[in-house]
């Protein structure tokens, strides 16, 4: 009988793994110690072709695999012997009794569902078939009776177990299987949360009573909002299509967390439009943003937003990097942090990487739709915020005409790309541009009134004539008096102030273009 000793010996394993990353040299470290080994399916079979001996899980159980696998080891032959306490004589006798020997190690790393989802054109039907069950069940018993029983979950855990027995003759350590069994039941939870997620994502609610997240860390950065603040970037398992996760770093230093959030805000705003856009972001905000025939020009008005505070941003466009647009980029004396886009020709790649050793370029892939959540989460001390995301582009089809002169739909194709930069716009937000361009903003202040000054201050002399957007409406006329007197001859707004009227009253009188959208675009 066993007693409740620190060094257990390890005698018979049992290993079923998708991932069969160094799954040779392991199984030949156990066989070296006389390990008998047991295994199922495509395992047993990469086994047997490495010339290792190897005993069916049906020759253990008397049962053949059934459903087309899904049924191979669920089996008391199986779990009774995981699951079994070697210092209980009654546990010890149960196993005599029906025939059925201990198994010492279990090495599962389960079917891969998370690469499955991520797989472009997936189908539910294969996705549910991905959704590993033998192995979990597998799993935490060998980690429920890790007392006795090993249980290694990822290839990186393979050298750890077999310096122990080396180190043990043939036995593991009590520290080592607590180790691994903690490792173990964080891996079935977050498989779980996994499945539960995609799961939830295909239902009718929005928002379900129980909320199961699972993100997967990318990469630690070297440090948060600020160097005193730790920080890492964690990606969604499900998420596909462009996105700063999912980029590809072909270029540059290491991204920082200010870095990644802002590159996030750029590449939300250029994916609005259809037209090649570009999009200069600092702290957030977008500094400069237009659209254009040609990305070059994009990028170049973009950059004459506010060629002040472009030094140090972020750029962001929606079509692959062509040399032409890379000669602008890099001429003069300008300086951006991180350049994101689809992809970079190779002869702009070339050019952006010797202009600057440390920017980051990353490419996010084509313009096809992403499959990131349609919430967005906030957290909060003691919880998390979430919404449905601000997808709705701007419709001036159906806006109101409420004052001035009417629109012609040149001004309002117009007025439509200045109404989605402000809804990029830390609120309360205020866009003047116009061709298509922004000319200045003012963003994330406690009073409208001061976003409208900072965003004439930042215009200057091209408010003359020129498109104000707001995020939302104006409580009371002051605001849409200081963009009249510096020559905006449109206001884009959402509408819905009990004062309406006085400000629809001015735009009459000075003959001004209201607009309303209906739709308000707070962004906190």
């Amino acid at each position: 009988m066993a007693g409740m000793t620190d060094l257990i010996p390890v005698r018979r394993a049992l290993l079923s793994v998708s991932d069969k990353t160094d799954l040779i040299p392991f199984a030949r470290a156990l066989s070296r110690r006389g390990v008998v080994l047991i295994s199922t399916g495509g395992t047993a079979r990469a086994l047997e072709e490495a010339g290792l001996p190897v005993r069916r899980v049906a020759e253990i159980t008397g049962f053949p695999e059934i459903l087309d696998g899904r049924v191979k080891t669920l089996h008391p032959a199986v779990h009774a012997g995981l699951l079994a306490r070697r210092d209980l004589p009654d546990h010890l006798a149960a196993l005599h009794e029906h025939g059925i020997e201990p198994i010492d190690l279990v090495c599962i790393n389960l079917y891969p569902f998370a690469h499955t989802i991520r797989r472009e054109g997936v189908t539910a039907a294969e996705a549910i078939e991905n959704i590993d069950i033998g192995g979990p069940a597998m799993i935490r018993s060998a980690a429920k009776n890790h007392e006795f029983t090993v249980v290694v979950t990822a290839p990186n855990q393979y050298d750890r177990v077999v310096n122990e027995l080396e180190r043990h003759n043939g036995s593991t350590s009590r520290q080592m299987r607590s180790d691994l069994a903690a490792a173990a039941f964080s891996r079935t939870a977050e498989y779980d949360a996994m499945i539960a997620a995609w799961m939830n994502r295909r239902q009718t609610t929005t928002f379900p009573d129980q909320l199961r997240l699972s993100f997967t860390k990318s990469l630690d950065l070297r440090y948060g909002e600020n160097p005193h603040q730790q920080a890492a970037l964690y990606r969604d398992p499900a998420s596909r299509g462009p996105s700063i996760v999912n980029a590809e770093v072909l270029h540059g230093k290491p991204l920082s967390y200010n870095n990644v959030a802002d590159a996030a805000a750029a590449l939300l705003l250029v994916r609005e439009f259809d037209e090649p856009a570009a999009a200069v972001i600092k702290h957030a905000n977008p500094c400069g943003a237009a659209v254009a025939e040609l990305l070059a020009d994009a990028f170049a008005a973009a950059y004459e937003g506010d060629s002040l505070a472009a030094y140090g941003g972020i750029v962001a466009l929606n079509r692959p990097v062509d040399p032409a647009t890379a000669q602008l980029i890099t001429a003069g004396s300008k300086f951006f942090e991180v350049i994101v886009a689809p992809a970079f020709d190779p002869a702009a790649l070339a050019l952006l990487a010797g202009r600057w050793a440390n920017v980051r370029l990353l490419a996010v892939g084509d313009h096809a739709p992403s499959t990131d959540r349609k919430i967005e989460m906030r957290s909060i001390p003691g919880g998390l915020l979430v919404q449905d995301q601000d997808r709705g582009r701007a419709q001036p089809h159906l806006w109101q005409h409420a004052a001035g002169p009417a629109p012609t739909p040149a001004l309002l194709a117009d007025a439509a790309v200045i109404w989605t930069i402000a809804k990029h716009l830390k609120s309360n937000a205020i866009a003047i541009g116009s061709q298509r361009r922004l000319h200045g903003a003012g963003a994330g202040q406690m009073d409208r009134v001061t976003s409208c000054r900072l965003a004439v201050e930042k215009a200057g002399a091209r408010a003359q004539g020129a498109i104000a957007a707001s995020d939302a409406f104006f409580p009371f006329a002051d605001g849409p008096q200081v963009l009249i007197d510096a020559g905006i001859k449109t206001i884009v707004q959402p509408g819905g102030s009990k004062r309406d009227d006085e400000t629809i009253s001015l735009c009459q009188a000075l003959h001004v273009t209201c607009l309303l959208t209906g739709v308000r675009h707070f962004r906190h």
